[in-house]
């Protein structure tokens, strides 16, 4: 039926709805109007069939039959005509269907659910049996049956090995000096015990977010070519209870059964923070908290295993997370000093085109200068503004001026096109000249390079 439509609607037959109202309902030349549903492949189509006065016929797709009538009834009304001569309107709802792919359908969607019924009646019986070996469930729920007890880490470097290293952090040497005793402690181990001395339990990465926290942990996991397991603190809060500190358990157990190996808490504060004095009660997170302070420092933790954490705010974690013996060395990530930038991008012009009339060092230099109080991820991120730039521009190679163009958009924003007044732009003005003053003036301020 769709098919024999279409070809008699190709055939400078069909009219549009705004056709329809515009010359056909204004020169009372439709006589009735024959309203069907049409089938193609399963989407119904509304189709009007329009007898004119003189004995032809038009066709007309209709995408809202309610508001079709409604505005057919509007125009009569409006030109005067009563009710009992309104354009008859007769309706026929006919549609083939595929009885064969219904039933079909139907059988398909009955065995998906008799599937999941069985599935979840299956994993159910399993839960109940562990219950009964077990003397019942530990954490995440009875018997775990969902697997939520199980922790989301993700462990680096026993397949693939890591390649990060020290020479891929810059800028953070005394931090880089201080997670290099870790690895000694991880690569040699019977040095120190010989001696003595006991193997730190880990280390706390806190500063500035941007400054390689994650990559300084990732780097240290390389140097001594352990498995690296990484996870965020958000990963153990859990609405349900039992379930961040059977998560906990889980990643212990994975970190010691690939020992030596670095654990690495992204975001620590999430579940470290300071425990509340609250009179009755249990909160899950105290509880994911204990059990990650059991873990660190207590029976049975004689093994070669480094816990790392990383946080921007260090005042809010409890005093029982960040004391000796849990967290051994508090480790301070700051801003880099005007060395540590011109290092920095050193490494992120390496993979840009650069344009010959200057070195790579030379940019560098340049560039570092340009950028106080710049992080490791905001250096990255100018220079791949200058390459945007300099591609949208269409050049060759990226030039001084993409580079000082992108550290003005990153430092400033964009640059605001609308018209200014010359009074707007005397108090502009004199607005940045105080604050032009004021830094030149201001003993150990960053140096004043540009006034905006």
């Amino acid at each position: 039926m769709y098919q024999a439509f279409m070809e008699y609607y190709h055939d400078h037959n069909h009219i549009s709805y705004t056709d329809f109202f515009k010359n056909y309902i204004p020169n009372d030349s439709v006589s009735k109007i024959h309203i069907r549903r049409v089938s193609d492949n399963g989407t119904l189509k509304t189709v009007a069939y329009i007898k004119l006065q003189y004995g032809s016929e038009r066709m007309m797709v209709i995408g809202n039959l309610d508001h079709f009538l409604e505005q057919l009834e509007k125009a009569q009304i409006e030109r005067g005509i009563t009710v009992d001569k309104f354009i008859p309107v007769e309706f026929e709802y006919r549609v083939e269907q595929n009885k064969a792919f219904d039933r079909l359908f139907n059988l398909l969607y009955l065995s998906l659910i008799i599937s999941i019924v069985w599935i979840l009646f299956k994993n159910m019986r399993q839960g109940m049996n562990q219950i009964k070996n077990m003397g019942g469930g530990q954490g995440g729920g009875p018997g775990d049956i969902f697997n939520m007890g199980k922790s989301q880490v993700k462990i680096y470097g026993i397949d693939n090995k890591i390649k990060t290293r020290f020479k891929d952090v810059a800028g953070q040497d005394e931090a880089k000096l201080e997670i290099t005793e870790f690895v000694d402690f991880l690569k040699k181990p019977q040095r120190f015990r010989e001696l003595g001395a006991k193997i730190p339990r880990g280390a706390l990465l806190h500063g500035p977010p941007g400054t390689g926290k994650t990559l300084l942990a990732k780097a240290a996991a390389g140097e001594a070519g352990v498995p690296f397991l990484y996870i965020s603190g958000s990963d153990f809060v859990e609405m349900f209870v039992g379930v961040g500190a059977s998560r906990v358990r889980d990643l212990f157990k994975k970190a010691k059964e690939h020992a030596p190996s670095i654990i690495f808490i992204d975001e620590i504060d999430a579940v470290g923070r300071k425990r509340e004095n609250k009179v009755g009660g249990s909160d899950e997170r105290d509880n994911t908290l204990n059990q990650l302070l059991v873990e660190m420092d207590g029976f049975g933790t004689e093994t070669n295993v480094i816990v790392m954490g990383a946080t921007n705010r260090k005042e809010l974690l409890d005093p029982a997370l960040t004391r000796p013996g849990r967290f051994d060395r508090i480790i301070e990530i700051t801003l880099p000093d005007i060395e540590g930038r011109k290092q920095i991008f050193m490494i992120h012009l390496k993979p840009l085109k650069l344009s010959p009339e200057r070195t790579m060092e030379e940019y560098a230099k340049r560039l570092a200068t340009l950028t106080p109080g710049f992080s490791g991820a905001d250096i990255a991120n100018l220079c791949n503004e200058a390459a945007i730039l300099a591609a949208r521009r269409n050049k060759k190679f990226v030039t001084p001026q993409e580079f000082e163009d992108a550290a003005e958009r990153v430092m400033a924003g964009l640059e605001k096109k609308k018209l200014v007044s010359d009074e707007e732009k005397k108090i502009v003005a004199i607005h940045e000249s105080g604050h032009a003053v004021v830094s030149w003036f201001l003993e150990g301020g960053a140096p004043l390079l540009k006034v905006f």
